[in-house]
């Protein structure tokens, strides 16, 4: 009976279970068809333990994304939504946990997927780029445009990774940067990367910060804050900015107003992640920061991840060489970059940048 219903709900998609299409799931196990019950979370599970295959992943997700498949409630689904509602998963004592499951599992790793400036998160990939490397580049710069980067400035960089958007306002814009990480990994190359230049790494908690900055920058970070910490952190923000200062948010938005949480991303990924809704967003700001500007550019996401891919699959060959690295986390791997970028082809999941004001200032213009 559970194979029957899988197979009808994948027709709908347009994909044939064992069909001939290169989008086409092929099925070695029964155990599959728990992911009826279980969601996305057995899905991804069964993938990594090889019960079934396919040829073009990115694309068997496209379809089943663009159907509203998906959409279904799953027994994980409602659990991982109870604990986010019950738990506060991303209190100040579990802060360090995504540093130390997920960004500190091998700087050689995020060396060969990201590019020159190792920046994880959305390329800008304007007037026809096609290099992963311009368009993080053009994403940094047009960042420094928003935020009105002069010579001189303090800025706080929250989530600074490994340190490109701190190097590249440092050398290209003459600013003086302080980064904040909870990864030990990112931390140690951050400060490697950017030797010689004005920008000072932290391992620390957005939560422990004082001082005063010109400007303040988020890039992909604000996915690991959760839902009881958002306006704590919109406080955080207001406190380090000066008066006049601008704050620019960049980050991934669900659709609608619920709780968005993958389970098997949660689990396997970015433990305790939580993807905000504009809603939530603008809540917690209110009364705080004044929005000034709204850009979303989601679909450049799938190139970046698929750009990411590209790379991941092209150093496999050198990085399972690492006994960190077998081919259960290759398959993980490739699951998460190729649905990843699935969700923004469907634009089920969007990218948002987002300009904030502490007072509103007047003559503020948005730049493309």
């Amino acid at each position: 009976m559970l194979e029957k219903k899988f197979t009808s709900l994948l027709k709908q998609a347009g994909i044939t279970a064992n069909g001939k299409n290169p989008w086409d799931m092929q099925i070695y196990s029964d155990r599959v068809y728990l992911s009826l019950v279980f969601g996305n979370l057995w899905l991804g599970e069964t993938y990594m333990n090889k019960d079934w295959e396919c040829e073009q992943l990115d694309d068997f997700f496209y379809r089943l994304l663009s159907s509203g498949i998906a959409k279904r409630k799953y027994i994980s689904d409602i659990l991982t939504f109870t604990k986010a509602i019950l738990i506060n998963a991303q209190k100040i004592t579990r802060a360090y946990q995504i540093g130390q499951r997920h960004y500190d599992i091998g700087n050689n790793l995020f060396k060969a997927m990201l590019g020159e400036y190792m920046q994880y998160s959305c390329g800008y990939w304007k007037d026809g780029t096609d290099n992963l490397d311009q368009a993080q580049l053009q994403k940094l710069d047009l960042i420094c445009k928003k935020i009105n980067l002069q010579k001189g400035e303090r800025v706080l960089d929250i989530g600074c990774g490994w340190g490109g958007f701190a190097k590249y306002a440092a050398s290209k814009y003459g600013a003086k940067i302080v980064g904040l990480t909870v990864s030990e990994e990112q931390a140690k190359l951050a400060r490697e990367f950017c030797k010689g230049e004005n920008v000072e790494i932290l391992l620390e908690d957005y939560r422990k910060l004082s001082g005063k900055f010109d400007k303040i920058v988020s890039i992909g970070m604000f996915e690991h804050v959760g839902p009881k910490n958002y306006r704590t952190y919109m406080q955080v923000v207001n406190k380090c900015l000066k008066d006049n200062g601008i704050f620019l948010l960049h980050t991934i938005v669900g659709l609608g107003n619920k709780t968005n949480i993958d389970p098997w991303i949660e689990r396997y990924i970015f433990p305790n992640g939580v993807i905000p809704t504009m809603r939530q967003i603008m809540k917690a700001a209110e009364g705080i920061l004044i929005a000034k500007d709204n850009h979303e550019f989601g679909p450049y996401y799938d190139k970046t991840l698929m750009a990411w891919w590209k790379n991941f699959n092209a150093a496999w060959p050198e990085l399972k060489k690492d006994n960190r690295y077998d081919e259960r986390f290759y398959r993980m791997w490739k699951y998460y970059l190729l649905s990843c970028a699935a969700t923004f082809r469907s634009q089920t999941t969007q990218l948002w940048q987002i300009v904030f004001t502490k007072n509103g200032i007047k003559n503020y213009n948005p730049i493309r």
